[in-house]
């Protein structure tokens, strides 16, 4: 078995290659890491930039077991990989960090909102449908308008409709493919928070400041950080990331979107177990990065401060909008992070821009 902390010259696996990917492996590269990226694509952002790369589906057991033969530890860069991997790369007896527990519940809708509330941790009403007449019986009980959300995959705002009445509950659950689903009552929020936070081996918690976020057509557009803010409000929100990240028995960097209601209360909107775009700004912002401490917590290294040095207004740049690259390279206030991704589709996300001032 692995023996932590790692040593400098170890291996990291990463199941993912795009741009989070890519962020982590430069970070663990800066703390004298490999990296070794299991990726369907052979061209991918992660797999260009790392050590080794193994080209297959994140499924298939022979590349999973070069992944296990490769890596001292592995980790994963966004949610959507099979849980069932995970399993296996740890009958493999590789080291898997976070654990299968914080991936099962944040690819499940229902799985993941019991989960939060078992914790004493605050969301919107919800309710569980698997067919139409289910889906109407749901509606009906949340009450309209209300949110109806495919239970599992669905992300940037993909997989969810509006319900506006009762009736259209068996039509908005066909629309969505007549899939297992979830409907959730509105949150009346002021406005888009979010935390990163990171827990280590030792069973350490640190969280950054939070965030606000600002998204349009369901996915984020625009970070403002440290968020304006009282010291209740930061307060809630780390006791919030301690008692997810303590209950899953989590192993890294993670980020939870929040809703700030009228009256002070956050709820938790969802979780996402690695690192997050809302937590971007650290790279420019805080003396180390959430792509540098979620490799410290896998690796079994001390968690860093999450200290701010500087406050940030992170924007995604989506589609073309990169081609405008010469022009935010020659703002000096401006920290330009590019994913290299070859082909700039409408909405995908290309980049960003970190644009830095000091701390008020």
């Amino acid at each position: 078995m692995t023996q932590f902390p790692l040593p400098p010259g170890s291996t990291i696996g990463v199941l993912g290659g795009g741009q989070l990917g890519r962020m982590l492996a430069e970070a663990a590269s800066r703390l004298g890491f490999d990296v070794a990226v299991l990726e369907r694509d052979a061209d991918s952002p992660a797999g260009r930039v790392a050590a080794k790369l193994l080209v297959a589906p994140y499924d298939d057991p022979a590349a999973l077991k070069a992944l296990a033969e490769a890596s001292d530890v592995v980790t994963y860069e966004f949610e959507n990989v099979p849980a069932a991997s995970l399993e296996t790369l740890m009958a493999l007896e590789v080291e898997v960090a976070p654990g299968p527990k914080a991936l099962s519940a944040a690819q499940d809708r229902v799985d993941e909102k019991t989960f939060l509330n078992s914790q004493g941790v605050a969301t919107v009403a919800f309710a569980a449908a698997a067919t139409a007449a289910e889906a109407a019986e749901a509606v009906a009980k949340i009450g309209v308008p209300c949110l109806m959300k495919t239970r599992r995959e669905g992300y940037d705002g993909k997989g969810q409709r509006w319900v506006e009445h009762v009736a259209d509950a068996a039509a908005v659950f066909e629309a969505l493919g007549a899939r297992p689903v979830i409907v959730e009552a509105p949150a009346d929020f002021v406005r888009e928070l979010s935390v990163i936070a990171a827990r280590g081996r030792d069973g350490a918690v640190v969280a950054y400041p939070l965030a606000e976020n600002h998204h349009e057509g369901g996915i984020l557009r625009r970070t403002l950080a440290p968020a304006a803010t009282t010291p209740q409000l930061s307060e809630q929100a780390d006791r919030i990331a301690a008692k997810v990240l303590t209950g899953l028995g989590y192993i890294g960097v993670i980020g939870i979107e929040l809703f700030e209601l009228a009256d002070g209360r956050l709820l938790v909107n969802e979780i996402a177990p690695r690192v997050h775009n809302t937590g971007h700004w650290t790279q420019d912002g805080c003396e180390v990065d959430q792509f540098e401490q979620h490799i410290r917590a896998v690796a079994g290294w001390p968690l860093a401060p999450a200290r701010t040095i500087a406050q940030v207004e992170m924007l995604n740049l989506l589609g073309e909008e990169v081609d405008a690259w010469p022009k935010f390279a020659a703002e000096p206030e401006t920290r330009l992070h590019l994913y290299g991704k070859r082909e700039a589709k409408p909405g995908r996300k290309m980049g960003h821009i970190n644009r830095v001032k000091p701390l008020r």
